[in-house]
């Protein structure tokens, strides 16, 4: 795939099976991650994978999430927090390492060259035939995920990237009116 179909026709895909990415297709994502923009060779990136009994644990994690919000929270809401991780059959947290007070790189950068790395993680997963989905939500910003995942102060979780074979097909992607978006000064 050439590098400019794989930009315009990239999808998120909501159904992913397994088996997961192998060893080899997983060295690939990573690598390309790796080459997101970097100003000062900070790489302000961490990445934490999901596999096997791992996405177990991250379910547990976003259970006692959900239980630390709400003690009166019912069953049915923590099996679905426990759930989450295993629609795929693996799960990559991205995060941003952000290094405070570095002279002309803010921590928005920082964090936008984590989010860089996560786009590069879908792309990368894309041109070798597999699925993937970016998620957030309210477990990337919540105290007790950040905690369970180790992440310092100033860290950030960008994305959970879910990764699997393609489950389903590839919904078409609508074509966006350009001008739509761009402003030009002449």
């Amino acid at each position: 795939m050439d590098a400019m179909t794989l930009l315009h026709e990239r999808s998120s895909m909501g159904k992913l099976m397994g088996p997961p990415p192998t060893p080899e297709q997983l060295e690939a994502i990573y690598r390309a991650a790796l080459r997101a923009p970097d100003h000062k060779e900070l790489r302000p990136w961490r990445f934490v994978e999901f596999s096997g009994e791992g996405r177990e644990r991250l379910g547990e994690l976003f259970a006692e999430a959900e239980y630390r919000e709400d003690p009166h929270v019912g069953d049915t809401a923590l099996d679905a927090a426990r759930k989450k991780p295993l629609r795929a059959p693996m799960v990559i947290a991205v995060i941003a390492r952000v290094t405070p007070d570095v002279p002309k790189v803010p921590r928005i950068e920082q964090v936008i060259s984590a989010g860089c790395a996560a786009h590069a993680i879908l792309l990368a997963a894309h041109a070798q035939g597999l699925g993937a989905m970016w998620r957030s939500g309210k477990y990337a910003f919540d105290p007790t995920v950040r905690k369970g995942l180790g992440l310092d102060e100033e860290d950030e979780v960008v994305a959970f990237i879910y990764l699997g074979q393609l489950g389903g097909r590839h919904k078409p992607i609508p074509e966006h009116d350009i001008d739509a978006f761009v402003e030009r000064w002449r």
